[in-house]
């Protein structure tokens, strides 16, 4: 046997032998309860501790997409390939045999709150029918959602089907929002990323995610991040406990990466979350992987986010915020490491923003000669379609390197990652052999970033830019 197994399995017969020890039984009839309770307790620990290790997982095929929302009237000449969100989760609906878990911001798959919907809810529609009907199915769906809801209808009537509700409420806990963007399937499949649970999500704003399919050890690991909202939203709602259960603590981490196949590519895999106060034992906070991620990288560095604000955005008096900023200026001024960032401009663009990116632009001027650029993604907009609120967007919130990819839910301005519940995921598979037909996650994002930075959809921001991104239709 080799030693690895050997010692697995010394650690499961010590698991065994320790809860069945006479000091840890109960009187007679609550005996074969508490046994069953606790074998399972660790049949569940060999389980991770075997399938999870590198060895075996390596050998194993988890289905992987990077998948998007293209708003409507954006790449006409050119669709794209991917799949869309929209089909992304519909296709995990099918999927799903026994459960359902949603963390989001909020829920308006259907366009009832506006007169304007027209045929582009459809997609959301479809997806909400779906849910509906995940009662019918045996399939259990929960959702965490944030509180409060500016609009419950889809919520409300969720709950008549059989879904259960929560309402989370983070401003008394920790001042901050649910800005997750997370579905876990049954366990074993899961999606994350910057779409909302919103109809203008899947048709009006431009959306980036990740749906993974056959994983259980990522899936109860992003469950476990669920949990955390899920208890809140119980009998601890408006308060955090003195500690984090054990049961919610992390599968993987920045030090303890799983190892897997993604779609044939080994990979070492991780899930961050932010605010700190909502971190479990061992979970890698969501800013320090930003940073970790930026630091590692050794030739470029591209970003794809919607708003850039070295600032405490969402608070008074404001107070500067370098944590990022700090480490773009170093990686490209003292690693000579390229850097791009690409940044939307829509009606809620803080105007400050420009003025801090062109601040980054200023050290490409010798003698430093940084090679910093930025542009700015427009989606265009039909009258009618301005008439939309908070859509025609970029909203992707996600970083491609040459070594890594990382795809998150949040905004990067400090509340984001103080306050507000956010998760990401980071995908290494630098140094993997890529055998014909395969492609590493890293590449796909590199092209789907290159692609919108070249697109006629991208404008450079120079220096000398003022009325940088007009109000106005486009």
């Amino acid at each position: 046997m080799p030693s690895h197994l050997g010692r697995l399995f010394f650690i499961y017969f010590f698991c065994v032998k320790i809860i069945s020890h006479p000091m840890m039984e109960l009187e007679m009839n609550k005996k074969t309860l508490l046994w069953r309770r606790h074998s399972s307790i660790c049949h569940t620990i060999m389980f991770f501790l075997l399938f999870c290790s590198s060895s075996s997982v390596f050998s194993v095929l988890f289905r992987v997409r990077l998948v998007e929302s293209i708003p409507e009237g954006l790449y006409q000449s050119s669709p794209s390939s991917r799949q869309s969100i929209a089909d992304s989760w519909l296709h995990l609906l099918d999927k799903a045999n026994s459960s359902v878990h949603i963390a989001a911001f909020y829920f308006t798959l259907r366009g009832n709150d506006l007169d304007l919907a027209g045929a582009s809810d459809s997609q959301g529609r479809s997806v909400f029918d779906r849910l509906k009907l995940l009662k019918s199915k045996g399939v259990k769906l929960q959702i965490a959602v944030n509180a409060p809801q500016t609009s419950a209808r889809d919520t409300a009537e969720l709950a008549a089907t059989g879904a259960e509700v929560r309402e989370v409420d983070l401003k008394a806990v920790t001042g901050g929002i649910v800005h997750t963007k997370l579905w876990v399937v049954d366990q074993k499949h899961f999606y994350l990323g910057s779409a909302n649970m919103d109809w203008r999500s899947l048709s009006q704003v431009k959306e980036v995610g990740l749906s993974v399919e056959d994983c259980s050890c990522l899936a109860q690991d992003a469950f476990r991040i669920f949990g955390v909202y899920w208890s809140l939203s119980g009998a601890n709602n408006g308060s955090l406990p003195s500690y984090w259960p054990n049961r919610l603590s992390a599968l993987s981490s920045s030090q303890n990466p799983l190892h897997l196949k993604f779609n044939g590519v080994p990979a070492q895999v991780y899930l961050s979350s932010a605010p700190p106060q909502l971190s479990a034992r061992g979970r890698t906070g969501d800013l320090s992987t930003i940073l970790s991620v930026i630091d590692d990288a050794q030739k470029f560095i591209y970003i794809s986010v919607m708003d850039y604000l070295p600032l405490s955005e969402y608070t008074e008096p404001l107070r500067f915020w370098p944590a990022i900023d700090t480490a773009l200026r170093a990686a490209a001024c003292t690693r000579e490491v390229q850097v791009k960032l690409l940044v939307s401009c829509w009606k809620h663009s803080p105007a400050a923003m420009f003025t801090f990116l062109q601040s980054l632009l200023v050290l490409n001027r010798p003698p430093l000669n940084c090679d910093i650029d930025v542009n700015i993604f427009t989606v265009p907009s039909t009258a009618e379609q301005m008439k939309i609120p908070f859509a025609r967007v970029n909203h992707a919130k996600y970083m491609v390197t040459d070594r890594v990819v990382y795809i998150g839910t949040s905004n990067w301005s400090e509340n984001y990652f103080t306050q507000t519940a956010g998760v990401g995921l980071v995908v290494n598979q630098t140094g993997s052999e890529v055998k014909e037909g395969q492609e590493a996650l890293q590449s796909q994002a590199e092209q789907l970033f290159l692609r919108d930075w070249t697109s006629q959809y991208a404008k450079t921001l120079s220096l000398v830019d003022e009325n940088v991104c007009p109000r106005g239709p486009h």
